[in-house]
């Protein structure tokens, strides 16, 4: 992620959290995709009243080492957001809250960059798992859209 893609949504993440009423202690979400949001938001929240600490979940643990699913400083007792790049089919946050939940986190909602509007959050909805998309792919195209038709 780029240096302003970073200043821009970890401020907005931590915004969205806010509006939504999540106090959580961590977050974090399946590798890659979450990875880079998770550490801009707990990056940007260092100075705040409530720092979030960021961690991985793996897609699959590894066969040496600890053999850990969640890397980082995630700990059994937190109450945690999911991190999504998107939302599609909702499989990648329901991965990692299972992996969350089993590891004796609190998975009190998802939040996704973008929802792409294919029906993951309707089916995160039905598994009680709350999600905030900072934006649609309604309003990006509309976005778009408006951009294409204003003069230059």
């Amino acid at each position: 992620m780029s240096p302003e893609g970073l200043t821009l949504i970890g401020p907005a993440g931590l915004a969205a959290l806010e509006d939504a009423g999540w106090r959580a202690d961590s977050i974090g979400g399946l590798t890659l995709g979450a990875d880079p949001i998770a550490y801009a938001m707990a990056y940007a929240s260092a100075k705040s009243s409530r720092p979030l600490r960021a961690f991985t979940v793996r897609k699959e643990a590894k066969a040496h080492g600890a053999g850990k699913l969640i890397e980082g400083p995630f700990q059994a007792g937190d109450r945690v957001v999911v991190i999504e790049d998107t939302v599609t089919t909702g499989n990648s946050a329901r991965t990692a809250a299972a992996a969350v939940r089993a590891a004796g986190g609190d998975v009190i909602g998802v939040l996704a960059l973008v929802d792409r509007e294919e029906g993951g959050r309707e089916a995160l909805a039905a598994e009680g798992l709350d999600v905030v998309a900072l934006a649609t792919a309604s309003e990006i195209v509309a976005a778009m859209d408006a951009g294409a038709a204003s003069p230059q």
